[in-house]
Protein backbone atom coordinates (compact mmCIF):
# COMPACT_ATOMS: atom_id res chain seq x y z
CA UNK A 1 0.00 0.00 0.00
CA UNK A 2 1.34 3.71 0.21
CA UNK A 3 3.28 4.67 3.13
CA UNK A 4 5.40 7.69 3.85
CA UNK A 5 8.72 7.83 2.87
CA UNK A 6 8.67 4.39 0.65
CA UNK A 7 8.53 3.31 -3.30
CA UNK A 8 5.37 1.29 -4.02
CA UNK A 9 5.33 -1.02 -7.53
CA UNK A 10 2.33 -1.95 -9.06
CA UNK A 11 -0.63 -0.17 -7.05
CA UNK A 12 -4.00 0.15 -8.90
CA UNK A 13 -6.57 2.77 -8.20
CA UNK A 14 -10.04 3.66 -9.38
CA UNK A 15 -11.55 6.44 -8.81
CA UNK A 16 -15.09 7.63 -8.20
CA UNK A 17 -17.44 5.74 -6.81
CA UNK A 18 -21.57 5.88 -5.61
CA UNK A 19 -21.72 3.89 -2.53
CA UNK A 20 -20.44 1.04 -0.25
CA UNK A 21 -21.15 -2.01 -2.41
CA UNK A 22 -19.02 -0.63 -5.41
CA UNK A 23 -16.49 0.05 -3.40
CA UNK A 24 -16.52 -3.76 -2.28
CA UNK A 25 -16.54 -4.62 -5.40
CA UNK A 26 -13.03 -3.20 -6.61
CA UNK A 27 -11.56 -4.81 -3.59
CA UNK A 28 -13.05 -7.83 -4.91
CA UNK A 29 -11.11 -7.32 -8.26
CA UNK A 30 -7.94 -6.61 -6.51
CA UNK A 31 -8.13 -3.15 -6.77
CA UNK A 32 -5.53 -1.06 -4.13
CA UNK A 33 -6.96 2.00 -3.71
CA UNK A 34 -10.64 3.81 -4.15
CA UNK A 35 -9.65 7.68 -4.96
CA UNK A 36 -13.27 10.24 -3.95
CA UNK A 37 -13.48 13.24 -5.53
CA UNK A 38 -14.93 15.70 -3.33
CA UNK A 39 -15.23 19.00 -3.41
CA UNK A 40 -15.25 19.94 -6.82
CA UNK A 41 -14.88 23.10 -8.97
CA UNK A 42 -15.87 21.42 -12.15
CA UNK A 43 -17.28 17.37 -12.28
CA UNK A 44 -20.07 16.37 -10.46
CA UNK A 45 -19.58 14.44 -6.93
CA UNK A 46 -20.15 10.72 -7.17
CA UNK A 47 -21.53 11.30 -3.78
CA UNK A 48 -21.81 13.62 -0.27
CA UNK A 49 -19.38 13.81 2.50
CA UNK A 50 -21.85 11.97 4.70
CA UNK A 51 -22.21 9.18 2.28
CA UNK A 52 -18.16 9.51 1.64
CA UNK A 53 -17.54 9.39 5.53
CA UNK A 54 -19.89 6.31 5.93
CA UNK A 55 -18.45 4.48 3.33
CA UNK A 56 -14.47 5.39 4.82
CA UNK A 57 -15.78 3.51 7.62
CA UNK A 58 -17.15 0.56 6.03
CA UNK A 59 -14.57 -0.45 3.84
CA UNK A 60 -11.37 1.11 4.91
CA UNK A 61 -10.15 -2.68 6.22
CA UNK A 62 -10.64 -3.81 2.79
CA UNK A 63 -9.56 -1.20 0.36
CA UNK A 64 -7.55 2.39 1.26
CA UNK A 65 -9.78 4.79 0.77
CA UNK A 66 -7.77 8.46 -1.02
CA UNK A 67 -9.69 11.60 -0.88
CA UNK A 68 -9.27 13.83 -4.39
CA UNK A 69 -9.87 17.49 -3.56
CA UNK A 70 -9.35 20.99 -4.76
CA UNK A 71 -8.50 22.21 -1.67
CA UNK A 72 -5.31 24.91 -1.88
CA UNK A 73 -5.01 25.74 1.33
CA UNK A 74 -3.37 24.03 4.34
CA UNK A 75 -5.74 24.89 6.96
CA UNK A 76 -8.58 23.72 4.86
CA UNK A 77 -6.98 20.01 3.82
CA UNK A 78 -6.08 18.77 7.14
CA UNK A 79 -10.01 19.83 8.80
CA UNK A 80 -11.40 18.22 6.07
CA UNK A 81 -9.34 15.14 6.13
CA UNK A 82 -10.02 15.23 10.21
CA UNK A 83 -13.85 15.05 8.94
CA UNK A 84 -13.67 12.13 7.16
CA UNK A 85 -11.08 10.34 9.09
CA UNK A 86 -8.70 9.96 5.67
CA UNK A 87 -4.62 9.55 6.35
CA UNK A 88 -4.25 9.93 2.14
CA UNK A 89 -5.12 12.95 0.15
CA UNK A 90 -4.90 13.48 -3.74
CA UNK A 91 -4.51 17.45 -4.12
CA UNK A 92 -5.92 17.55 -7.88
CA UNK A 93 -5.84 20.95 -8.20
CA UNK A 94 -3.90 24.44 -7.91
CA UNK A 95 -1.85 24.51 -4.79
CA UNK A 96 0.98 27.25 -3.88
CA UNK A 97 4.17 25.17 -2.67
CA UNK A 98 3.95 27.49 0.30
CA UNK A 99 0.66 25.84 1.32
CA UNK A 100 2.20 22.20 0.54
CA UNK A 101 4.96 22.62 3.14
CA UNK A 102 2.63 24.32 5.95
CA UNK A 103 0.57 21.14 5.57
CA UNK A 104 3.31 19.17 6.14
CA UNK A 105 4.32 21.01 9.62
CA UNK A 106 0.62 20.55 10.38
CA UNK A 107 0.20 16.94 9.47
CA UNK A 108 3.19 15.11 9.33
CA UNK A 109 1.41 11.62 9.09
CA UNK A 110 -0.91 12.32 6.01
CA UNK A 111 0.17 11.07 3.17
CA UNK A 112 -0.04 13.70 0.41
CA UNK A 113 -0.36 12.54 -3.56
CA UNK A 114 0.24 15.81 -6.04
CA UNK A 115 -1.22 15.85 -9.24
CA UNK A 116 0.77 16.70 -13.10
CA UNK A 117 -1.64 17.08 -15.05
CA UNK A 118 -0.70 17.55 -19.22
CA UNK A 119 -2.29 19.79 -21.45
CA UNK A 120 -3.44 18.11 -24.53
CA UNK A 121 -0.29 20.01 -26.59
CA UNK A 122 2.06 18.64 -24.15
CA UNK A 123 2.94 22.77 -23.51
CA UNK A 124 3.50 22.33 -19.84
CA UNK A 125 6.33 19.89 -20.03
CA UNK A 126 8.59 22.28 -18.65
CA UNK A 127 6.27 23.82 -15.91
CA UNK A 128 5.67 19.58 -14.62
CA UNK A 129 9.13 19.61 -14.38
CA UNK A 130 9.88 22.85 -12.53
CA UNK A 131 6.35 21.40 -10.08
CA UNK A 132 8.66 18.47 -9.29
CA UNK A 133 11.70 20.09 -8.41
CA UNK A 134 9.90 22.69 -5.75
CA UNK A 135 7.21 20.57 -4.27
CA UNK A 136 9.02 17.59 -3.91
CA UNK A 137 9.96 18.38 -0.38
CA UNK A 138 6.80 18.51 1.00
CA UNK A 139 4.53 15.13 -0.98
CA UNK A 140 5.19 11.83 -0.92
CA UNK A 141 3.79 10.55 -4.67
CA UNK A 142 2.66 12.53 -7.45
CA UNK A 143 -0.23 11.74 -10.23
CA UNK A 144 -0.39 12.26 -13.91
CA UNK A 145 -3.69 13.42 -15.47
CA UNK A 146 -4.84 14.79 -18.56
CA UNK A 147 -6.46 18.29 -19.15
CA UNK A 148 -9.61 18.88 -21.43
CA UNK A 149 -9.43 22.07 -22.95
CA UNK A 150 -13.09 22.27 -23.94
CA UNK A 151 -14.75 21.76 -20.64
CA UNK A 152 -11.13 22.44 -17.91
CA UNK A 153 -11.23 19.64 -16.53
CA UNK A 154 -8.51 18.41 -15.08
CA UNK A 155 -9.13 14.61 -14.71
CA UNK A 156 -12.14 12.15 -14.94
CA UNK A 157 -11.69 13.14 -19.10
CA UNK A 158 -11.63 10.46 -20.93
CA UNK A 159 -8.70 11.41 -22.41
CA UNK A 160 -5.06 10.12 -22.96
CA UNK A 161 -2.24 12.58 -23.01
CA UNK A 162 1.76 12.40 -24.49
CA UNK A 163 2.73 9.40 -22.41
CA UNK A 164 6.34 10.64 -22.97
CA UNK A 165 5.27 13.45 -21.15
CA UNK A 166 4.91 10.97 -17.99
CA UNK A 167 7.58 8.85 -18.76
CA UNK A 168 9.59 12.13 -18.48
CA UNK A 169 8.13 12.97 -15.25
CA UNK A 170 8.58 9.20 -13.95
CA UNK A 171 12.45 9.84 -14.14
CA UNK A 172 12.61 12.98 -12.97
CA UNK A 173 11.08 12.33 -9.85
CA UNK A 174 12.08 11.35 -6.68
CA UNK A 175 8.73 10.03 -5.90
CA UNK A 176 6.54 7.51 -7.04
CA UNK A 177 4.37 8.26 -9.85
CA UNK A 178 0.67 7.62 -10.50
CA UNK A 179 -0.66 7.56 -14.39
CA UNK A 180 -4.15 8.36 -14.85
CA UNK A 181 -6.06 10.16 -17.63
CA UNK A 182 -7.57 7.86 -19.97
CA UNK A 183 -6.46 4.39 -19.22
CA UNK A 184 -8.70 1.14 -19.72
CA UNK A 185 -8.10 -2.16 -19.93
CA UNK A 186 -7.26 -1.98 -23.54
CA UNK A 187 -4.46 0.77 -23.07
CA UNK A 188 -3.25 0.21 -19.56
CA UNK A 189 -0.46 -2.29 -20.51
CA UNK A 190 0.92 -0.44 -22.81
CA UNK A 191 0.60 2.48 -20.83
CA UNK A 192 2.58 0.89 -18.13
CA UNK A 193 5.09 -0.42 -20.28
CA UNK A 194 5.74 2.42 -21.64
CA UNK A 195 5.60 4.66 -18.96
CA UNK A 196 6.74 2.43 -16.19
CA UNK A 197 5.24 3.98 -13.37
CA UNK A 198 4.24 3.00 -9.34
CA UNK A 199 0.94 2.67 -10.24
CA UNK A 200 -2.38 3.33 -12.55
CA UNK A 201 -5.49 5.15 -11.89
CA UNK A 202 -8.57 4.53 -13.58
CA UNK A 203 -12.10 6.22 -13.70
CA UNK A 204 -13.98 7.01 -16.58
CA UNK A 205 -12.19 3.85 -18.21
CA UNK A 206 -14.03 1.43 -16.23
CA UNK A 207 -17.78 2.73 -16.07
CA UNK A 208 -20.50 1.22 -18.44
CA UNK A 209 -23.35 3.32 -19.85
CA UNK A 210 -24.71 4.12 -16.97
CA UNK A 211 -21.69 6.07 -15.24
CA UNK A 212 -21.26 3.43 -12.64
CA UNK A 213 -17.85 0.62 -12.21
CA UNK A 214 -17.75 -2.36 -13.84
CA UNK A 215 -17.14 -5.21 -12.63
CA UNK A 216 -15.93 -6.98 -15.90
CA UNK A 217 -13.85 -3.58 -16.71
CA UNK A 218 -12.46 -3.30 -13.20
CA UNK A 219 -11.43 -7.30 -13.53
CA UNK A 220 -9.81 -7.04 -16.80
CA UNK A 221 -8.32 -3.43 -16.06
CA UNK A 222 -6.62 -5.01 -13.16
CA UNK A 223 -5.62 -8.23 -14.67
CA UNK A 224 -3.56 -6.29 -17.77
CA UNK A 225 -2.27 -3.83 -15.71
CA UNK A 226 -0.87 -6.46 -13.07
CA UNK A 227 0.43 -8.76 -16.13
CA UNK A 228 2.23 -5.46 -17.53
CA UNK A 229 3.57 -4.64 -13.91
CA UNK A 230 4.34 -7.80 -13.81
CA UNK A 231 6.83 -7.53 -17.37
CA UNK A 232 8.28 -4.48 -15.53
CA UNK A 233 9.63 -6.57 -12.49
CA UNK A 234 11.15 -9.30 -14.65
Amino acid sequence: MLHKNSTFNGFIQIAGVHDVQEAQMLADCGVHSVGLPLRLPVNKEDLTEDEARDLIKQVRAQILPVCITYLDKADAIVQFCKELDLTHVQLHGDIATSELQKLTELAPQLFVIKSLVVKSDGSNKDALLHTVDETAPYVDAYITDTHNPATGADGATGLTHDWDISALLVQHSPHPVILAGGLTANNVAEAILNVKPAGVDAHTGVEDSSGRKSRPLVHSFVKEAAKAFAKLRD
